[in-house]
């Protein structure tokens, strides 16, 4: 009867679109091309000929989509890290499907390491200050608020490795797949960091407004996840 109803819930699973290991794999291979080519004497020839079609070289074209997207990509982080803080407090799943609600975790971590990756990769091609390949892939040489960098480039990091950790769960075990999963915390707050310390916008009243609003829902379901995971192994032994 258990073993029916499992193979029944997995044919009844509902379906998003593309399996989100078949997205994390576009956007891996995406992004390495972009950057293996975009470092080549192909990537310059490339520029050249889409600056002379769209004047990319603008310096303020380059600033609005970095600064564009640093600010999607750390609103895609936020939700995927407040959705999964709803999701293991199951505070959705009296309105969602509990299936869907993870692989949407799933797709807004993947959809956040895009917007980053292309917040760095711009960089590459900033006029201002343009980056080289370890400047952007190497933590604390930035040429530009390096330490503040620096924390932003682990938190991506971070961010890699707990996305990983969603396709070999099965290898690692749920335990340690927990353990890790924690770390999105840690990169959310890296990346917390390093907007506000690093970015341009933190002067304006409404960005601050922004930071600090996410930050303190990010607050909020992180006591009320320890809050409820206290009282848990607390009832734990009566029942027993």
């Amino acid at each position: 009867m258990e073993n029916t109803k499992s193979s029944r819930s997995k044919r009844d699973r509902p379906k998003i679109g593309i399996e989100p290991w078949g997205v994390s794999l576009i956007l891996g291979i995406l992004g390495v091309v972009i950057l293996l080519v975009a470092s080549s004497p192909l990537g310059k020839s490339i520029g050249d000929a889409l600056n002379a079609l769209f004047a990319l070289n603008s310096v303020q074209t380059m600033w609005y989509i970095t600064r564009a997207s640093g600010l999607v990509a750390y609103l895609l982080l936020w939700l995927s890290t407040a959705w999964g803080l709803a999701v293991s407090s199951k505070i959705l799943d009296q309105l969602l499907h509990r299936t869907f609600t993870y692989d949407f975790h799933q797709y807004l971590s993947l959809f956040a390491i895009g917007f980053t990756f292309l917040h760095i990769l711009v960089l590459l091609f900033d006029g201002f200050m343009p980056y080289s390949v370890p400047q952007i892939l190497l933590p604390f040489i930035s040429p530009y608020r390096p330490f503040w960098v620096g924390i932003g480039v682990i938190g991506l990091y971070l961010m890699l490795l707990v996305t990983i950790t969603f396709y070999i769960r099965g290898r690692i075990g749920m335990g340690a797949f927990r353990a890790i999963h924690l770390l999105s915390l840690v990169a959310y707050l890296g990346a917390a960091i390093h907007s506000v310390f690093s970015g341009s916008d933190t002067s304006l009243w409404s960005v601050q407004l922004l930071y600090v609003s996410t930050f303190l829902v990010v607050v909020f379901l992180t006591a009320h996840w320890l809050i409820r995971m206290a009282l848990k192994k607390a009832w734990l032994p009566r029942r027993t």
